[in-house]
């Protein structure tokens, strides 16, 4: 499932083309095997405070979000083989590295995902 993180207080996109890491595998390999991503790509992890890169290739911004929609962390340009966690989290979107800077994004900003529908 695919959609895009919004900023609730403007409505603008942050990123248009964010994928569910859907079931264990997903969760467990999310974006490894990725060598970077684009500007517009992100992956969310909902049910989730905690992220890891081990493994992985890619710098990521990762955002971390609570039950209400309030972004209560923000990691920016998160390495390779680090851990990451915000008290309060429900869900973590990882971003393209520069994303959050450039969309403002930090605590207490509100955001959605908007979920495309199937066709």
């Amino acid at each position: 499932m695919t959609g895009a993180l919004v900023d609730r207080s403007t409505g603008r996109e942050i990123a248009s083309r964010v994928v569910r890491a859907a079931g264990p595998f997903g969760r467990a390999f999310g974006l490894l095997g990725r060598s970077s991503l684009d500007a517009d790509e992100g992956m969310w992890f909902d049910g989730c405070s905690s992220i890891h890169t081990f493994g992985m290739r890619a710098h990521v911004d990762a955002a971390f979000i609570d039950a209400d929609g309030r972004v209560v962390g923000v990691f920016e340009r998160l390495m390779p083989w680090r851990l990451a966690s915000a008290p309060g989290a429900r869900d973590v979107v990882e971003l393209a590295p520069g994303t959050c800077a450039r969309a403002g994004l930090r605590a207490g900003c509100r955001v959605e995902m908007r979920w495309h529908s199937p066709t």
